[in-house]
């Protein structure tokens, strides 16, 4: 059988009802294509009549729905035929740094808790005074506060129920300011004598590159509620300070050999236990600290930095064969 021609059918001229619509059914070579068509009838002066059609591609380029076929037909439009979709409409982002609700109280909470945090700041900044007077050891005893404060605000705005994405960010920048910054430069100002500037000078820059990789990696990671991924930078800087403080009488090299370590375990991927685990430890656990430190405390100082930097390896390997 023959197939057959281009073919269209045959319409009247006579005028059309108003809301009349019709649809065409097109064959070509034994291709069957449909086309939706709207015939929409408008009055602009005295009898004249108006055909609108549409198609998908006016459609996105438009941004106007006027065919729709919400019950699932094919050339036979819908009742909603006629009304343009609506864009949905962002909402406008919250300017409020505080969450919730915004009593006195409240406020007087969350500016305690964000003064903590600039306390820390200024310490960090007034270490890097110290450091380049020549006051190293004062400067690490800065380090120490600001270690105290940083755990502070964070406990404070727990406790107070004014913990905000604000606050964490503000923690973020200060904890960059005071342990990324601060701490290298005095760990710096505390070797230059003892070893080669530009070796001091590359352990400390070391130690500020990871702590801003494990600032900003902490910021967008899963938090977990017993393990830190890596040495926090809080501990590193408490460690560095300490080590400054108490003047350990390690040669220079080593100093230097620890500061990179220290440095690379901050962006390792090794679980290290937070603060609440390590508190909650059998109490004759911390006989033995306590003893080693009344007969020499800079050695015991040493056996747990090393304890604690090895039980992330250990914590690591021992998942590693709980999974296998």
């Amino acid at each position: 059988m023959p197939r057959t021609p281009w073919r269209r059918r045959r319409t009247t001229d006579s005028p059309r009802p108003a809301g009349r619509r019709w649809a065409g059914r097109l064959r070509h070579g034994g291709t069957i294509a449909r086309q939706a068509l709207l015939v929409r009838v408008g009055r602009r002066s005295g009898d004249t009549r108006r055909a609108a059609t549409a198609t998908r591609a006016e459609v996105l380029y438009t941004g106007i729905d006027t065919v729709t076929y919400p019950y699932g037909g094919r050339g036979v439009p819908g009742p909603a035929a006629h009304l343009p979709v609506q864009a949905p409409v962002a909402e406008e982002p919250s300017t409020s740094l505080l969450p919730g609700e915004h009593t006195f109280a409240r406020r007087a909470r969350f500016a305690l808790v964000n003064s903590c945090t600039l306390a820390s700041l200024s310490l960090g900044l007034l270490a890097i005074f110290l450091a380049m007077h020549g006051e190293a050891r004062f400067a690490a005893a800065c380090l120490v506060a600001c270690v105290a404060f940083d755990g502070l605000d964070g406990a404070l705005a727990r406790k107070l129920g004014v913990s905000s994405p604000f606050g964490a960010q503000m923690d973020s920048l200060a904890d960059m300011c005071s342990f990324g910054l601060a701490a290298p430069v005095v760990v710096y100002a505390s070797l230059a004598h003892t070893v080669p500037t530009a070796a001091a000078a590359v352990a400390c820059m070391l130690v500020a590159g990871c702590a801003a990789i494990r600032l900003a990696r902490f910021n967008v990671s899963p938090k977990d509620g017993k393990f830190f991924c890596g040495v926090p930078t809080t501990m590193a800087a408490a460690v560095l300070a300490l080590t400054v403080l108490i003047g350990l009488p390690i040669p220079g090299i080593a100093l230097l050999a620890g500061v990179a370590l220290l440095a690379f375990a901050m962006v390792s991927s090794f679980p290290y236990a937070k603060l609440a685990r390590i508190v909650k430890l059998p109490p004759w656990l911390w006989l033995l600290p306590i003893v080693g430190a009344l007969v020499d405390a800079r050695l015991t100082f040493v056996f747990l930095v090393t304890a604690y930097l090895l039980s992330g390896p250990v914590l690591w390997l021992r998942t590693r064969r709980a999974a296998a």
